[in-house]
């Protein structure tokens, strides 16, 4: 039998009172290899939106380049930045285009829109959906239990950040293909801001 690679993650999201919150661990993993300490996994696509991903890393970094080009070109036709919902269907019909050969991933679009924070997941065909909060990845069992504890529709930023980290950690405690590290992507009405804290799980 031939090697197989198989990449886990665990990548949250959740939406917060005044923006939202996407985070995912750093761990890039070949079967038993780790392959990596220092995978990026969640993108600023524009200053309002943002991507995060589970699963292979040549299919995320091809996903952002060409979703960042056609965020663009939105700008540069509409001379306005294209919101989460907008950017999330033109993914989403990405995906069910390639169906037949799909992307090895799962999705996250999360932005803050003029109506507020907006969060939506995707599997490998484009399924869209809208949520509140998520996991994804090989962690994403762990990982929504915290959520689905703890989670509070009205909590700040900063809590949701807190939250996110605390999902991800207890992910990384059971699931061998996530750690070394979080990065954090928050979105809000004034722009955007990220953070990362290394580790080793």
């Amino acid at each position: 039998m031939g090697y197989q690679a198989i990449q886990g993650a665990t990548t949250v999201g959740l939406i917060c009172s005044d923006g939202v919150v996407l985070a995912s661990e750093k761990r890039v993993s070949y079967g038993r290899l780790v392959a990596s300490t220092k995978g990026q996994k969640v993108f600023k696509l524009t200053d309002n939106v943002g991507l995060a991903f589970a699963g292979l890393m040549s299919d995320m970094q091809a996903m952002v380049r060409e979703a960042s080009a056609y965020a663009n070109l939105f700008k540069l036709e509409k001379n306005r930045p294209i919101s989460t919902k907008a950017i999330s269907k033109l993914i989403s019909n990405m995906l069910f285009n390639r169906r037949g050969m799909p992307l090895l991933m799962e999705t996250v679009v999360g932005g803050y829109d003029p109506d507020g924070p907006k969060l939506y997941s995707m599997d490998l065909a484009g399924s869209l959906i809208p949520d509140d909060f998520l996991a994804a990845g090989s962690g994403a069992q762990i990982a929504i239990g915290v959520l689905e504890a703890d989670y509070v529709k009205d909590m700040d930023c900063e809590a949701g950040v807190a939250l996110a980290k605390k999902a991800i950690k207890a992910a990384i405690a059971r699931d061998a293909v996530s750690g070394d590290g979080i990065d954090v992507l928050v979105f809000r009405k004034d722009g955007s801001e990220s953070q990362t804290v290394s580790f080793k799980s």
